[in-house]
């Protein structure tokens, strides 16, 4: 049986470049623990803050999956596809960088902090076409229940990577509980608190804590504060 991890917020790798504050999950860049490399098929889960006006330069990725959720504030995106986009709270972004693609992200509003999270997860097919995707979910009904803003399938809701992996995003009201069933059987959750405090399955979690687990059923989620709660499910093996 595989075991599940906890990581408290504070238990994260922190980064700060002046312009970048970065909580890393995982080890990133400077930061190596051979404990703490990935949970199943996602490598990268960064808490990033960028200072108004600032931003990351142009830079390469291949073969990695690659999402940006903003939380607050707005990012500027462009890429060597001829992308440009601006993503927004409510927006999730993909990029399947496959055979190698440069981007550039960036805090247009000079006054304005942006706070978003930098998610890499390991690609089911390597050398792919590199591809860009963007969804507003903002209307989406997420209240007291989950909302599906990511999955492999083209035809399915929300954007689509090349992993099998899904991720839910979900607003709870204190003392809501609900129930969360894998997509795959053998597949990982991932539970990342991004605002208030939960429980899963009896373990307790704060804001900005990540708790891995692989379920061989449903997975209880209790709201214990007022609550936004962020699912990956992604594969152990691909």
């Amino acid at each position: 049986m595989k075991n599940n991890i906890l990581h408290k917020a504070d238990s994260r790798f922190v980064a700060d470049h002046g312009w970048l504050k970065s909580a890393q999950t995982f080890s990133f860049h400077d930061h190596y623990d051979p404990q703490r490399i990935r949970f199943g098929a996602l490598r990268v889960l960064n808490d990033d803050i960028v200072n108004g006006g600032k931003g990351f330069g142009r830079h390469p990725h291949d073969n990695m999956e690659i999402i940006s959720i903003p939380l607050e504030g707005t990012l500027e995106h462009q890429d060597s596809m001829g992308n440009v986009a601006v993503i927004n709270p409510g927006e999730i972004q993909a990029m399947s960088a496959g055979t190698g693609i440069y981007h550039t992200e960036f805090n247009k509003d000079p006054a304005e902090s942006v706070t978003f999270l930098q998610i890499w997860l390991y690609p089911n097919k390597l050398n792919v076409t590199p591809r860009y995707d963007q969804l507003d979910y903002s209307k989406g009904d997420r209240h007291n229940k989950f909302l599906q803003i990511l999955s492999p399938e083209p035809s399915d809701e929300g954007v689509w990577i090349q992993q099998q992996a899904w991720f839910h995003m979900g607003e709870f009201d204190k003392d809501f509980e609900t129930y969360y069933s894998l997509k795959q059987a053998g597949n990982g959750l991932y539970v990342f608190v991004i605002k208030g405090s939960v429980t899963v399955n009896g373990q307790a979690l704060e804001q900005r804590d990540g708790y891995g687990l692989w379920p061989d059923s449903d997975v209880k989620i209790a709201a214990a504060d007022d609550a936004q709660v962020l699912l990956m499910e992604v594969p152990e093996e691909w």
